[in-house]
């Protein structure tokens, strides 16, 4: 899943160990999130919506 994580964290002048910590995930899943090797759950895809104050679908978008 195509995603602007690591655009929105540099934008935040976030590190993926801040953003980790602010989410309560690993550095190791922040990094495989951005390299969209791994797609969040739920709960963590509301987190990070919350976080940068927008929607799920401005954050990630879906290719088939």
């Amino acid at each position: 899943m195509k995603n602007r994580i690591r655009e929105l964290r540099v934008v935040k002048n976030m590190t993926q160990e801040d953003l980790a910590e602010i989410i309560g995930v690993s550095r190791q899943t922040i990094n495989a999130i951005e390299k969209e090797k791994f797609d969040p759950s739920l709960p963590t895809a509301f987190k990070l919506s919350k976080l940068f104050e927008l929607s799920i679908e401005e954050i990630f978008h879906y290719e088939e």
